[in-house]
């Protein structure tokens, strides 16, 4: 057996969309049921992943995506196993708030953050109760890392958060900040990703908006 075929593949979707999402508000750790439409997303991407045979399931514990992966789970008969390390970044008290409360209460810090470097960016903290890239991406690929070195050659369905997938999309140099703003990935929008438990390498995207530069 090859290294390629020792590599655990994992399919990272996120939730459908949310109550919170149709009324642009930030959900961070807080819960948001689907609306009617997020429901209808998760039933199609269900029906797009019919023939992956997945071996494990795994959510965020948020309600928003332990309802997704149930949705998708229904198909493969799968117990859907959660884990707060695939939970959204975290917003402390902007959690609950608009989107826009949030960007004009922390105005100067956003610009601040827009002229730092990459990496600068990645450990920046917006405020005090606002958790860091950093933090996040720790937690979150530490977990999958975990994962692949459990099953190597598996199939795995990870279902979490747009700001988990974008923050993990821009860690790996598959865009730049500014080729991938928020909101850039489509709710049950998905990325497909190979690891030996080291490494990763992206496969395949889908829903996700990658914004040309110049």
């Amino acid at each position: 057996m090859n290294k390629q075929n020792k590599e655990c593949i994992f399919y990272i979707v996120r939730h459908g969309e949310t109550e919170w999402n149709k009324k642009h508000i930030l959900q961070g750790q807080k819960d948001s049921l689907l609306t009617f439409e997020g429901i209808n997303q998760a039933k199609k991407i269900a029906i797009m992943f019919k023939k992956i045979k997945f071996d494990q399931i795994f959510s965020s514990d948020l309600i928003r995506c332990r309802w997704t992966a149930e949705i998708i789970a229904l198909e493969h008969k799968i117990i859907v196993k959660t884990n707060k390390l695939l939970r959204e970044l975290r917003f402390g008290r902007f959690e609950g708030k608009k989107y826009q409360e949030f960007r004009d209460e922390l105005k100067e810090q956003i610009e601040l953050r827009e002229k730092l470097s990459k990496n600068e960016r990645f450990c920046f903290r917006l405020a005090d109760s606002v958790e860091t890239e950093e933090e996040a991406m720790g937690s979150f690929i530490t977990f999958l890392r975990e994962l692949a070195l459990v099953y190597p050659s598996k199939k795995i369905l990870i279902v979490t958060h747009g700001g988990i997938v974008r923050s993990f999309l821009i860690h790996l140099g598959f865009a730049d900040y500014e080729e991938l703003p928020p909101g850039s990935i489509d709710n049950t929008g998905y990325v497909v990703v190979g690891s030996n438990g080291v490494e990763f390498k992206i496969i395949e995207t889908h829903g996700v908006n990658k914004t040309k530069t110049n």
